[in-house]
């Protein structure tokens, strides 16, 4: 249909694998170290033991894993069904209102009953730990879409949930708590007096508005210190966080199959990478194996800009130190980004297999104001009726000056993004835009360079 607006898969169209990037990674891993995982403490590559304290065998398996797709279990597909697929939109009305000769797509993972493209890789983490017999889960959540999912995930698997929230978000966004509290978890703001280096945080500074390499840091001590009751669960920057998530993508090239286009470019938020490896991995396997040329643009918050502005190196996943080192674009695990309202893109670092396709080439970057992104989103909200997350809001930024670019040039091409979320619990943040509240955040390049100092020393042979 040539004015069709929306390409909707079925249930029997559901992807019954997901797409492992490892065996087509195009760097070598001897040279980029992107596959290391090192141990805070000796810094020489983890053992499964050490990684079993905080993670399920299962997910430990998808972590090293060569094999290109990978069968998702039956039980978690039936619980996918309650959302996926997801929709393909074309965004006509949007078109209309930038009256660009473009046409633009948007995946919608903003259907699912947390409202984000998060319960993707939470449904399989749950039911992993689920197999293994533990309690339940730390987890720690910025914005509060990593903790709905997680929350909902362990209340499907009768699992406990212990969710600490960055501080800054905790306040920002009560309902996203109210969520996570509905489905039976236990919420905390981040720097908490529960942990040894939340009370050591909060003595430095009393007013930490948290980031969530802290709250990382308190999840993680909390399980490493719960004699195996409790295993950790993180919502992005892992190799299976992000293979996990590529159901997106894969649905959505069936959907373009449907639709008659192929997209010139792809485009997501990135905070630490999972729903842009989701929507995007797919189609760079494409790129990779089928001679596809569709650019993948990631597009990150100026204040916290680790692909733009940070350095391709060894880093601690978490401020404490205490989760492992990878090599990853980082800002520095000391890094504290501004209190801006896109609270699930304030990471330090980046997922290593996002680092390394950035650096190879494979990956374009840019970084938006976050005053600029809550434009995007009106324009966006007011055409298609949809309120976005303001982590999203950055993708739908960069595809609007994608479709002006192409009304400047006269070209059209086809422009797809990932909607990884609704804003409806962002009100607040709307609000004080609308009130021209908002501050415009540019990269602080003094408060980077001294927290590159801590960096780790890393000796890794070809590295």
């Amino acid at each position: 249909m040539s004015d069709q607006n929306k390409y909707v898969l079925t249930e029997a169209d559901l992807p019954k694998e997901w797409y492992n990037i490892n065996p087509d990674m195009p760097v070598d891993p001897a040279k980029t170290a992107w596959n290391a995982v090192l141990h805070p403490a000796t810094k020489e590559p983890v053992t499964p033991d050490f990684l079993a304290v905080l993670f399920p065998m299962r997910f430990i398996g998808e972590a090293v894993s060569m094999e290109r797709w990978i069968e998702i279990p039956e039980p978690v597909r039936e619980i996918y069904k309650l959302w996926r697929p997801s929709p393909l939109y074309r965004a006509r009305r949007l078109e209309k209102a930038l009256d660009t000769p473009a046409h633009i797509y948007y995946k919608y993972e903003g259907v699912s009953p947390v409202g984000s493209h998060k319960p993707n890789t939470a449904i399989p983490q749950a039911f992993y730990a689920k197999e293994e017999g533990v309690t339940g889960f730390t987890t720690e959540t910025g914005a509060g879409q990593w903790g709905s999912a997680m929350s909902m995930a362990c209340n499907f698997f009768d699992l406990e949930c212990h969710v600490y929230m960055v501080k800054v978000s905790y306040n920002q966004k009560p309902y996203r708590r109210i969520i996570m509290e509905t489905f039976g978890a236990t919420v905390t703001p981040s720097p908490s007096n529960k942990t040894q280096y939340g009370q050591k945080v909060l003595a430095d500074n009393p007013d930490s508005l948290g980031s969530l390499g802290i709250a990382i840091s308190e999840a993680v001590e909390a399980a490493a210190t719960s004699n195996g009751k409790y295993k950790y669960s993180l919502g992005s920057v892992l190799g299976p966080v992000l293979m996990h998530q590529t159901i997106i993508g894969l649905e959505a090239i069936k959907q373009f199959d449907m639709a008659g286009e192929y997209p010139d470019m792809v485009i997501g938020c990135v905070g630490g990478g999972s729903n842009f490896a989701g929507f995007t991995f797919p189609f760079i396997h494409k790129n990779l194996t089928e001679g596809q040329k569709t650019r993948v643009i990631a597009v990150e918050p100026t204040a916290c800009p680790s692909l733009t502005k940070g350095k391709y190196t060894f880093d601690y996943g978490d401020t404490a130190q205490m989760a492992p080192i990878v090599k990853m674009h980082t800002l520095g695990h000391n890094f504290v980004p501004e209190g801006i309202h896109a609270g699930g893109l304030r990471y330090h670092g980046m997922a290593p297999h996002v680092s390394a396709l950035v650096d190879s080439g494979h990956i374009e970057a840019v970084a938006l104001d976050q005053v600029d992104t809550f434009e995007g989103a009106s324009i966006f909200a007011r055409a298609e009726g949809i309120v976005p997350a303001p982590e999203s809001a950055h993708a739908i930024r960069a595809a609007i000056n994608e479709a002006l670019k192409c009304k400047e040039e006269g070209v059209k091409k086809v422009i797809a993004f990932n909607l990884s979320g609704h804003g409806l619990f962002d009100l607040g943040a709307y609000d004080e835009y609308m009130k021209g509240n908002l501050k415009r955040f540019e990269y602080p390049a003094e408060r980077i360079t001294e927290s590159m100092k801590e960096l780790p020393e890393v000796t890794l042979q070809g590295a």
